[in-house]
């Protein structure tokens, strides 16, 4: 899987929640900075070429639809921000957000229980 620049993955994430949509469609899904048609057009191509996109033709007209999935995504992004920021230790990445107080007691006793209720 090929890295995606911020817009491509902006434009993913409007693939997944719409599942099948035109350029027109994924535009209209946009907040921020609205690029133009042919600009959107061309990177929803580059997504194709990098294998996460594939379409339907109706004519000249293309309907996109996400081939990799939200779930897959995630993992290779997580996975690969684990491993490039905190040295692939998941007791970093949990004591990190313990630091920055963005994780509380309730929340690491909740997945301690997760964690031992899959043994």
């Amino acid at each position: 899987m090929q890295k995606l620049t911020n817009k491509e993955e902006e434009i993913m994430h409007i693939l997944w929640k719409l599942e099948k949509a035109f350029v027109k469609d994924v535009l209209a899904e946009m907040e921020d900075e609205k690029p133009h048609y042919n600009t959107l057009s061309t990177i929803i191509r580059n997504l194709e070429e990098k294998g996460y996109v594939s379409y339907t033709a109706y004519g000249k007209t293309h309907q996109y639809f996400p081939i990799i999935s939200k779930e897959a995504y995630k993992k290779r992004f997580m996975n690969t921000a684990i491993e490039n920021y905190f040295n692939s230790s998941y007791k970093n990445v949990v004591s990190f957000f313990a630091k920055e107080e963005k994780i509380s007691v309730d929340d690491l006793k909740e997945i301690i229980a997760l964690i031992e209720n899959k043994k």
